[in-house]
């Protein structure tokens, strides 16, 4: 039976409660096998860079889907040279899995972006699409990949819309809040905020 695997890379600087919000409602809507968590090194959409180092972010990682079953953290794109592309990550994961149904998980922020990515129409038809929608958003507008992919991939994406409750939690506030000593608890997993506060991660 043809294994269907999760991809969810970001930042994750630091991991929080959204993210994994997100990744439960993707393994279910989805009936995945394997999620993999990737986080990004240099993103050419993002040239300012993680403010935690990468051994922290993949620890942070770590602590947060310690023991949940099918959850795993894939670090390839932080030991690659240059900057990371998503296309070459799956390209490396289809040789690696041969078989198995990817399905790439992204932000409607993300869908918009996507003529700008690196070869979008090779990653396209390498993946499946799956889209979160936030609660209060509009219905995800797909049109955007018209020239990129057939009309019948398109109609597959929309078919794996991960609908969401509105989460209204962000990294970056994750880090000022810690930065200036203030709690970050139910924000992040107990794990997380521990290993953030005994590290100094977002101090000075």
């Amino acid at each position: 039976m043809q294994k269907r695997i999760g991809v969810f890379g970001g930042s994750f600087d630091p991991v929080h409660v959204g993210h994994l919000w997100i990744a439960e409602a993707a393994t279910e809507t989805l009936d995945l096998d394997r999620l993999l968590w990737i986080p990004t090194a240099t993103q050419p959409l993002k040239p300012g860079g993680a403010v935690a180092g990468d051994d922290q972010r993949v620890e942070m990682l770590r602590l947060a889907i310690a023991g949940r079953p099918g959850h795993e953290v894939d670090t390839r794109e932080l030991h690659r040279a240059g900057v990371s592309y998503t296309v070459d990550t799956i390209a490396e994961l289809q040789q690696e899995h041969a078989g198995a149904e990817f399905y790439l998980i992204i932000g409607s922020d993300s869908l918009a972006s996507m003529r700008r990515w690196h070869q979008p129409e090779q990653l396209l038809s390498r993946v499946t699409l799956a889209v979160v929608q936030r609660g209060g958003e509009q219905a995800i507008d797909f049109s955007v990949l018209k020239g990129l992919v057939s009309e019948d991939r398109i109609e597959r994406f929309r078919g794996c819309v991960i609908e969401m409750p509105v989460i209204e939690i962000s990294s970056s506030e994750i880090r000022r809040r810690a930065g200036q000593g203030s709690s970050i608890r139910h924000r992040v997993p107990r794990s997380v905020e521990a290993y953030i506060e005994a590290n100094g991660v977002y101090r000075g």
